[in-house]
C-alpha cells in the first residue's frame, strides 16, 4: 500500500513539472536563469508537498495493518418447547396379557390304529369308540366290533406305546351274554347308536387296583338301550383269558341310558358311577357292584343347555372313564357345537378330587374336532367319540371313534394341558406331518 502511494506523488510531481515547461514557452519566459528560479521554487514547493505526503505515508504506514474479518453466519438457536403434558383423568389402565400359544392336541400321523379286518367275520365293517386301560406299562383295548352278521362285539388289542398296536386277538373278547347263541334282531335304538341290530356298544374301562380288577361298562342292546358293567381279574385281562363276570344291568327297565363312567378308585371309602353330566353332575356312590334285587340307578340326563356362553348346543354324554391328575377329576365329553351342527366334537373338564359334583373349570372350545379325512369318512361323517383315555410318560392319550368307523389317537402334553384347562383358555389342534408306517 505504501509503494502504490509513493508512484502516485511522483506521478503528480513529474506532471507537474512538465506543465510549468510548457507554460512558460507559451507566456515567452525562455530565460534560463528565470526558469531556473522559478522551477527552483517549484522544487522547494513540490519538496515540501512530498514531504507533507511523506508524513501522511509514515502515519498511515506506522498504523497497524486492520485484519479482515471474515463473515461467520451466526447459527440461531431456537429453544426447542417443552412438551405440554396434558392432565390425564387417573383411570386405572388395563394391560392386556399378551396371549400364549394354546395346548395342542396331536393326532397321530397314522391315523387310524385300528380299523376294520375283512378277514374277521365280526369285525369287518366297523371298529370304533375303544376303551383303553393301563396295566403294567402297556395300554390294553376293548374296541367296538360290528360285522356281517349286524351284531356289535367287544374286540381285544394292545400297545406297547400307546401308538402302534403290537397284538389284536383275531376273535372276540365279549359279548353280551343275552344277545349270544341268539338269531339276532333289528334294534332302531341300537341302529342309531352305531349300526349294528344289537349287542354291546361303546366299552368304558376302569382298573381298580384295590379289587386288582378291570370292570367295564358298556351300552347293552337288549329291549332298548341300557348300561351294563361286568368285570375280569387284572391278570386275566391282560393274558388274553375271558372269565367275565356274568354282567348286571344297572340302569332302569324301559329307559334309553348310555354312556356311564366308573371313578377308577373310590371316593370316600364307596364305588362312584359318573351316570350324567347334564344338566348337572350326577354321581351314585355304592358300597359294591354286585347289583343284587335287581337294584338300578335313577337317572336323568340332558334338557338344559349349560349355564353361560358354552360352545355345546347338546351334550351327548360322557367319555372315558375320568383320570385322576394333581389338579383333579380329568372328564371327556361328548357334544354338538351350536355353530356347527350335526358333527359330534369332545370337551374337557375339571372335577374336584374329593367331591366330584364340583365343576373346577372347562375348556371353551373342542379339544378334538372332526377334521380329518378318516374322521368324515363312514358309517356316521363328522363324528369324533373319545371312550378311552390313559396317561403314560407324561402324556395324554385319549382313544375315539372317528365317522362311526376307525379307532383312533390323539395326544397332548399332561402338564401344559391341564394348565390351560385351569386357565380356560382354548385348547387347538395340531395337525403332524404324515410319516410312513414302520
Amino acid at each position: 500500500m505504501a509503494k502504490k502511494l509513493k508512484t502516485l506523488v511522483k506521478k503528480h510531481v513529474s506532471n507537474f513539472k512538465s506543465f510549468f515547461h510548457a507554460f512558460f514557452n507559451k507566456i515567452g519566459i525562455s530565460n534560463k536563469n528565470k526558469k531556473g528560479e522559478v522551477l527552483k521554487k517549484l522544487k522547494n514547493i513540490s519538496k515540501e508537498k512530498s514531504n507533507e505526503e511523506n508524513e501522511k505515508i509514515k502515519k498511515i504506514i506506522s498504523k497497524k495493518p486492520v485484519k479482515k474479518t471474515k463473515r461467520v453466519a451466526i447459527k440461531k438457536t431456537v429453544q426447542k418447547q417443552k412438551p405440554i403434558k396434558k392432565k390425564v383423568s387417573k383411570k386405572k389402565i388395563i394391560k392386556k396379557k399378551s396371549k400364549k400359544p394354546s395346548i395342542k392336541f396331536d393326532k397321530h400321523p397314522n391315523n387310524p390304529i385300528i380299523s376294520p379286518n375283512s378277514r374277521n367275520m365280526w369285525e369287518s365293517w366297523q371298529t370304533f369308540n375303544p376303551g383303553a386301560v393301563l396295566v403294567k406299562d402297556r395300554v390294553h383295548f376293548l374296541y367296538r366290533a360290528i360285522g356281517n352278521d349286524g351284531m356289535s362285539r367287544l374286540g381285544y388289542a394292545n400297545s406297547n406305546d400307546g401308538i402302534k398296536i403290537s397284538h389284536r386277538h383275531i376273535e372276540p373278547a365279549y359279548e353280551h351274554s343275552e344277545s349270544q347263541n341268539k338269531t339276532p334282531s333289528f334294534n332302531i335304538y341300537s341302529y342309531t347308536s352305531g349300526g349294528s341290530w344289537g349287542g354291546s356298544e361303546d366299552p368304558r374301562l376302569s382298573f381298580i387296583e384295590e379289587d386288582d380288577k378291570i370292570y367295564v361298562t358298556y351300552t347293552a342292546c337288549v329291549n332298548g338301550l341300557g348300561v351294563g358293567i361286568t368285570s375280569i381279574k387284572s391278570e386275566d385281562f391282560s393274558n388274553g383269558n375271558w372269565n367275565w363276570k356274568s354282567p348286571k344291568i344297572i340302569s332302569k327297565p324301559g329307559e334309553v341310558h348310555k354312556n356311564w363312567v366308573l371313578f377308577p378308585e373310590k371316593i370316600k371309602g364307596k364305588y362312584a358311577i359318573l351316570h350324567s353330566i347334564n344338566p348337572e353332575i350326577a354321581i351314585e356312590y355304592l358300597d359294591d357292584l354286585e347289583f343284587k334285587n335287581k337294584k338300578h340307578i335313577e337317572s336323568k340326563y340332558g334338557g338344559k343347555k349349560p349355564k353361560g356362553k358354552k360352545w355345546e348346543d347338546w351334550i351327548r354324554g360322557i367319555g372315558p372313564s375320568p383320570i385322576k391328575t394333581k389338579e383333579g377329576w380329568l372328564i371327556f365329553y361328548q357334544a354338538m357345537d351350536k355353530n356347527d351342527p350335526g358333527k359330534y366334537k369332545v370337551g374337557a373338564m375339571l372335577l374336584d378330587l374329593k367331591n366330584p359334583k364340583k365343576i373346577l373349570s372347562r375348556a371353551k372350545k373342542p379339544v378334538l374336532e372332526p377334521d380329518e379325512h378318516y374322521e368324515n369318512n363312514g358309517f356316521k361323517p363328522g363324528v369324533v367319540y373319545a371312550s378311552g383315555a390313559i396317561i403314560k410318560n407324561g402324556k395324554i392319550f385319549v382313544y375315539y371313534g372317528g365317522a362311526d368307523s376307525h379307532v383312533c389317537v390323539a395326544t397332548a402334553n399332561l402338564n401344559k394341558f391341564l394348565k390351560e384347562l385351569k386357565e380356560d383358555r382354548k385348547p387347538k389342534l395340531k395337525k403332524s406331518k404324515k410319516r410312513g408306517k414302520k
